[in-house]
């Protein structure tokens, strides 16, 4: 029996990871948090037997807790950030799944791997903006670090039973997003509702305009780096419209390894909560005779500028990922709100890049206060 604890249970990761448990009875959940959405909280108190909850989000912790005393639970409800940090170091507790959105998935996941917490990661941004950071500690502590991502799920499968050293590239798919094809000119005045209509994956809104820059596939190279201990150079997108093949591992005798199924999140979740098990599957079997056509190409980098600056913020190296991690939060933000257009996101990137000094040497605090200062300057140049 493994203990999990969820962090984000309420996202589209979370919601997904809710169904692999329920069908897998040596699994127990005992700890989630959400941000601000009580209501499905009180969902999931009514059908698992939780131990804690925290809540990022004040009125919502208070509505957990009404709820809680008023049918007389014995949840413990705990409230921030320190609820957070509380759950994820939990004595009991065998596995921590992050999937909260940006930068707030850095401080608990850290807490959990302190406490030697083995983690599964769907939180890509804790890895961009502090990888040798968490790398060094999971190290130090002998924790697994398990990845959720599809393409980096992929990856972990491909690499088992052979030697790292024999790796001559991995290759990381991606579907285009909704404007594949399109060029700076077709992007100029794109509104949200497009932005966030994604042809395969039904994600949150942050990674969805992510996907739709291809920032996305930015993000996952820099933690492909951490997590596979690869040089930039070694680490290729390709653009996959199918979403059938999940990435792949090329060796250096000419073989190329894929990872291939439906596109269901739910796969890489229970591989990640189980290993080194592989369970019964939950999801649709992939029918290759349905399966036409498989297509691959080069992603245009020129009008997508955000992946582009995300190989480059990676080969800097330092805190430099973690000044591009906090402008895209930002102008993703700004976005959203319509403060800016859509081709800004990848301007304030490569500004933000240009702007701020990069350190070599960093702990905790350094990152967060980084963040915070380039967000500043993010929103006092462009809202």
């Amino acid at each position: 029996m493994k203990n999990i604890c969820i962090l984000g249970a309420t996202g589209s990761i979370g919601t997904q990871a809710l169904d692999v448990i329920r069908n897998d009875n040596e699994l127990n959940l005992i700890a989630v948090s959400a941000n601000t959405n009580w209501e499905k909280i009180l969902l999931i108190l009514q059908e698992f037997n939780l131990e804690y909850v925290a809540m990022m989000d004040q009125t919502a912790y208070e509505k957990v807790a009404e709820y809680c005393r008023e049918k007389d639970l014995k949840t413990n409800v705990l409230y921030g950030i320190d609820g957070l940090n509380e759950i994820a170091s939990l004595q009991k507790v065998d596995i921590v799944l992050t999937s909260v959105v940006g930068m707030i998935g850095l401080e608990p996941t850290l807490k959990a791997i302190r406490a030697k917490k083995d983690i599964a990661l769907a939180n890509k941004e804790t890895l961009v903006v502090a990888g040798e950071l968490i790398i060094r500690e999971a190290k130090k502590y002998n924790v697994n670090i398990l990845p959720v991502d599809s393409e980096h799920g992929a990856i972990f499968q491909c690499l088992r039973g052979n030697k790292g050293e024999d790796v001559e590239k991995i290759i990381l798919t991606a579907s285009g997003g909704p404007f594949r094809g399109k060029r700076n000119d077709e992007l100029r005045n794109v509104t949200v509702k497009e932005a966030l209509n994604h042809p395969r994956w039904s994600m949150g809104k942050k990674i969805s305009i992510d996907s739709a820059t291809l920032m996305n596939k930015g993000l996952e190279v820099i933690e492909a780096h951490f997590l596979f201990n690869l040089d930039y150079n070694n680490i290729e997108v390709v653009v996959h419209p199918e979403s059938i093949v999940h990435s792949m591992v090329q060796y250096n005798d000419g073989s190329i390894i894929a990872q291939l199924s439906v596109a269901d999140m739910r796969l890489p979740i229970q591989y990640a909560l189980n290993y080194p098990l592989r369970k019964k599957s939950i999801i649709d079997k992939l029918d290759l005779f349905k399966t036409s056509m498989l297509t691959f190409e080069k992603p245009d980098i020129d009008t997508f500028k955000p992946l582009k600056l995300a190989y480059e913020a990676g080969k800097i190296g330092g805190t430099m990922p973690a000044v591009l991690n906090a402008a895209n939060e930002a102008a993703v933000d700004l976005f959203m709100k319509g403060d800016i257009k859509f081709l800004k996101i990848g301007d304030i990137l490569e500004e933000s890049m240009n702007k701020f000094d990069i350190s070599y040497s960093y702990e905790l605090e350094d990152i967060i206060n980084l963040d915070r200062c380039v967000k500043e300057f993010v929103y006092s140049t462009y809202r």
